[in-house]
């Protein structure tokens, strides 16, 4: 018996890894999280399988899951939304299955900031400009900050800064970067990235606010901030010039 832990990606049915799809087909259980996982990546799941929510379950809860598909030797597929690299609570029930001795695989998945980026039609790294992402957050009740992971000590940097589960905090956020970015600096919100009800708010350190104001965001939102969201003018990358040489190109005369 595995537990296929798998990234079920930022929302679309459709933007999941091919193995992850085959890997649900395979399994007689599901386990998601159906707060942020759609219900659209429920159907490759087999016919009959046992689905479960655990959006309202508690970490000893989801454990049980884990031992009664173990006593039936069935595996298990446990959906994921985005990339299990990051803010997923995996490492917490990787643990539990180590003590088990579980067998259990990670299948990575789309992440939330590319799908958002691809919202946008921007590339997150322009030449001369942003060379640079920073994924972060702030603090919450379910996992404080570490001390020197603050956002005016990843501001410092210019970088562009993908700020995730801080909708809530916007004040914070701009009160914190406005010094250092500048009231001009481009800021994009991208809610509920590649699903139907997606949608994308554009402004700057100095506007955002009162345009959130006019049409207040809950959750699932990924906040950017950076002056690479904006850039137009800027130079193009060395690598398709003509007078670059690189390992690949095999031109003749450099």
């Amino acid at each position: 018996m595995t537990v296929h832990f798998i990234g079920a990606g930022p929302g679309a049915a459709d933007l999941i890894t091919l193995r992850g799809a085959r890997l649900i087909g395979e399994c007689p259980v599901c386990l998601y999280a159906g707060s942020i996982v759609s219900p659209e990546l429920l159907s490759y799941c087999p016919e009959g399988a046992r689905i479960v929510d655990t959006a309202p379950m508690s970490l000893d809860e989801i454990e049980a899951e884990y031992l009664k598909a173990e006593d039936a030797g069935q595996d298990v597929a446990r959906l994921h939304s985005g990339d299990l690299s990051v803010w997923s609570a995996v490492a917490e029930q990787m643990r539990r299955l180590d003590r088990h001795g579980i067998a259990y695989t990670l299948t990575p998945g789309v992440p939330s900031f590319a799908a958002a980026a691809a919202a946008l039609g921007r590339e997150l790294t322009i030449p001369s400009v942003a060379q640079s992402l920073v994924l972060t957050r702030v603090s919450g009740r379910a996992s404080p900050m570490p001390g020197k992971e603050r956002l005016e000590v990843f501001g410092q940097s210019g970088a562009t800064l993908a700020i995730h589960l801080a909708i809530h905090a916007l004040p914070q956020v701009v009160a914190e970067l406005m010094p250092l970015y500048g009231a001009d600096c481009p800021v994009a919100i991208v809610v509920k990235a590649s699903w139907p009800d997606q949608r994308i708010v554009r402004g700057t350190l100095s506007t955002i606010e009162a345009l959130v104001q006019e049409d207040p965001i809950d959750r699932t939102a990924l906040i950017f901030v950076g002056p690479g969201l904006a850039a137009e003018d800027f130079r193009e990358s060395s690598l398709y010039d003509p007078d670059y040489q690189r390992r690949f190109r095999g031109r003749d005369g450099f």
